[in-house]
Parts: structure tokens; sequence; C-alpha cells
């Protein structure tokens, strides 16, 4: 989904409020941006197959399957376009299971529709790497793997690879998050170094969404949570990926 941030972005919009979603589509139009609306899950099952979308934006409570739901499905089929969560609720545990399932960021309702176009582009950002443009002209980036312990980031496709050749779909923010780890091998960073690399911000006094992406890469490289020896916890310093990397031509 990624892709340079010059081109246009496609957003889709999913709330079932009707002025919320043409306030959002209006404004976000106005930032440069191509924006389709849908009101429920089955409008956004119908707007994802029928095209692909940069970004995701979902509201919490929705008709039918609620927006935790539909994130999970999403990450369940492997696709990990990015996701920013809306909600109207004011518990953190919210914020919580949705960094938790897979959403890449959260903010509550009501908002300023500036502070959301502000995160969309952040989000995307993050995510930009070189890639064909949708009409299968442009360039492609050099091709770009980082081998550590049997496994290999594919930085190019955004893909982890198993030591078996799998591909092991992550995250927008469980790549971000594994390749700052992988690029700084034997180095013990916290999690505000993690959320600078990552995301670009400081972390909060109740922020848990590293800790909630390590338990989810720890799951994902197999490594055991309870004694982990890849992915290892250095109390009250932060986390260390424990073997060395290198660039795989």
């Amino acid at each position: 989904m990624s892709k340079l941030l010059d081109d246009k972005s496609r957003v889709l919009i999913v709330d079932d409020d009707h002025d919320i979603r043409s306030l959002l589509a209006d404004y976000l139009s106005t930032q440069g941006m191509h924006t389709e609306v849908a009101a429920d899950g089955i409008e956004m099952w119908r707007a994802l197959a029928g095209d692909s979308f940069d970004l995701v934006v979902l509201d919490l409570n929705l008709p039918g399957d609620d927006g935790l739901s539909l994130c999970r499905q999403l990450r369940g089929q492997g696709n990990a376009v990015p996701i920013i969560m809306l909600t109207a609720r004011a518990e953190p545990i919210d914020r919580i299971v949705g960094l938790e399932i897979g959403a890449d960021d959260y903010i509550g309702k009501p908002f300023e529709p500036r502070e959301l176009a502000a995160r969309v582009r952040t989000v995307l950002r993050r995510g930009a790497i070189v890639q064909p443009s949708r009409s299968g002209s442009g360039s492609i980036g050099v091709s770009e793997k980082l081998g550590f312990a049997g496994w290999v980031l594919d930085i190019s496709a955004r893909q982890l690879l198993s030591p078996e050749g799998a591909v092991i779909v992550l995250t927008s923010g469980e790549y971000r998050l594994l390749k700052a780890l992988v690029e700084n091998a034997g180095r013990v960073l916290n999690r505000d170094q993690l959320l600078n690399l990552t995301q670009g911000r400081d972390a909060g006094p109740f922020d848990r969404s590293i800790d909630l992406q390590i338990s989810r890469l720890r799951a994902k490289l197999r490594d055991d949570a309870r004694s982990p020896t890849l992915l290892k916890t250095i109390r009250n310093e932060g986390y260390l990926l424990t073997t060395e990397s290198a660039r795989i031509p």
C-alpha cells in the first residue's frame, strides 16, 4: 500500500455518522488526498475489494461488526493497510486493545479535522517507500534485506521471511519497530527512542504501544514470551535484539 508521499494518497473513511464522513472526506480532499467513504463493515469490505487504499480511518462504534472486530479481521487476513481508529469512548483500554490488534494510531472524538489530517500524513509518511505507481510505471528502489538469526527483513517489500522462507505478514507498526531493532541490533533502545524512531514522538506516562508491538513481534518470531532470547526486555532500560544483523545483497 505504501508509496511515494508526492503521489495522491487514497484514504477510506469508515464511520456510521454521515456528517463525520462528509466532513472528513471534504477536509482530507482539500489536503490533496483522494477519499472514499463507507458507513459500516459491509460497505468497507466492498470498497476494499474494489480498490486499493493507502490508509483506513476506522470508527470503533459501528453497527454490526465494530471497528475492533473489523481491524482484527483485516489483520487476520494479512492485510497490513495502515489504520487510524476513531472512538468516542474515553477508556484507555479501548486504545490499548486497538493498538494490540494492529491499529497504527488512535484518536478520540471530538477531534479537529486538522489534527486527524496531521495524523494521516504522519502514518503515511512513516510507511512511505519507493514502489512502482499504480499504473505500473516508475522506478523501483534497490532491493534491500536485513538478515538476523536466520530471519530476513525485506525492506523493499516490507515483509519478514522466516528461516524456512515463509512470508510473515507485519502491520506497518510492527514493521517499523522490527526495522528499528534490527538496524540497532545489540543496542538497548528505550521506549522513547523506539517511539521516536517509529512514530516521531515521545512516550506518554501510560503509553503501552511499544510493549504491545514487542509482544506481537515475539509471537511472530517464535520467541518465547515467558523467556525471550531474541527480543529481550532489559529491566528499567528498554528492549534489545540480541543477535547480530547483516545486510543481504
